[in-house]
């Protein structure tokens, strides 16, 4: 079950056949034939989103390797019984401070790192909440590549709110006074579902 369009799957897969082909590819017409690949994927992707050929180009031309989901991290803080949420420079709504995790990070170390850098907090990495596949929901906008999503409840240790060249605000919020979410990070049910764990410590990692 999926909550993305089945365009997206497509130039997603193809693109990410060509990507692993042109990896492995031996000979100079198998290369060929994988950047044709490649370039049906862009003009499948430019076709249904609201961006240019050479803007999709300059996404996935940059692939390398064997193609793999991309990993992004979400902190999830309280204080009291709110949450801690910053606001996106780019969209100018909210989301759970976050983003892709880096080589030679484990997935605690890369989200105290972003809570770190985005809020001015700092807080210890305690339980899994949630492993999320963003294609199997309703985020906006379509995003080119598969993702993988982490939720991790942190512990408040210190700090104070400090914004960043990716942030303008940071502030934490009750759950029935939630601000505008930045949909393509997170959703209204996910930031409920964090709030619900914290209410049952014995609950199970959500996934997928």
């Amino acid at each position: 079950m999926t909550a993305e369009p089945e365009w997206l799957r497509w130039a997603r897969e193809i693109q990410a056949i060509a990507q692993t082909g042109l990896h492995f590819a031996a000979s100079t017409y198998d290369r060929e034939r994988y950047e044709k690949l490649r370039d049906l994927a862009i003009r499948i992707f430019a076709e249904h989103s609201n961006r240019s050929e050479p803007e999709v180009r300059a996404v996935f031309e940059p692939q390398q390797g064997y193609a793999t989901p991309k990993v992004d991290v979400r902190g999830v803080v309280f204080r009291d019984d709110k949450i801690l949420l910053v606001r996106e420079r780019s969209d100018g709504c909210w989301t759970l401070p976050g983003g892709w995790a880096d080589v030679n990070d484990s997935p605690s170390e890369a989200v105290e790192r972003e809570i770190l850098e985005e809020s001015g907090f700092k807080a210890k990495s305690r339980r899994l909440l949630a492993l999320y596949d963003r294609a199997r929901h309703p985020h906006q906008p379509p995003f080119a590549f598969h993702v993988y999503k982490i939720f991790i409840e942190c512990e408040l240790l210190g700090g104070s709110p400090i914004t960043s060249y990716e942030t303008t605000a940071v502030d934490f919020f009750t759950e029935d006074a939630l601000p505008s979410l930045s949909g393509s990070r997170v959703l209204p049910e996910q930031i409920k579902r964090c709030f619900e764990m914290r209410r049952d410590s014995q609950a199970p990692a959500y996934f997928d």
